[in-house]
């Protein structure tokens, strides 16, 4: 003989006692609906608050108050650091970044040494940069910024279908 096995609500969930019981009975629509609060010594092993040792805060470098001063923490007055480039540093960078990178094939009898380059004052420096080629031209056009979207170019779109003898002034476009 098959037996039929349901869950039953009492088993793992609080029930109410005494006057709460007898009022949950009188107003409410299904008495034998669990409260849904489960059983805190049932349902968690080890139950909460059970255990007995004080937690206590493992020690680090920030807990050290001798090795973290106030301002290293102080982030309000962690203001920009300024970097200064001189016009001979800056004119240096301009002539060797317009070279184009000379690659030779490697060869065990030389030892291949980058030669320093000379400190120009930056209005030769560009002189000698414009000189030699041109910036930019129509081929070469100077970098554009990025955008996280295309630009949209209007094209001519089919015309929508009407009377071809009506005067129609819609011009369609996607």
């Amino acid at each position: 003989m098959a037996t039929r096995k349901a869950a039953d609500h009492t088993l793992y969930h609080l029930s109410p006692k005494g006057f709460w019981k007898k009022l949950r009975d009188a107003v409410s629509v299904d008495p034998n609906i669990s409260s849904g609060l489960p059983l805190p010594a049932l349902n968690r092993q080890p139950p909460p608050a059970s255990r007995t040792e004080i937690y206590s805060t493992p020690a680090t470098k920030a807990s050290d108050p001798a090795q973290n001063p106030y301002w290293k923490r102080d982030v309000r007055r962690a203001y920009p650091q300024l970097s200064v480039v001189t016009q001979s540093e800056l004119s240096t960078l301009l002539i060797q970044h317009s070279e184009a990178p000379a690659v030779a094939a490697p060869d065990a009898s030389s030892s291949s040494v980058p030669a320093t380059a000379q400190s120009l004052d930056l209005t030769e420096a560009i002189s000698t940069i414009t000189t030699a080629r041109k910036a930019f031209s129509e081929r070469q056009l100077p970098p554009a910024p990025p955008t996280p979207f295309k630009r949209w170019v209007p094209q001519r779109a089919e015309d929508a279908p009407h009377d071809p003898h009506s005067y129609f002034p819609m011009v369609l476009v996607k």
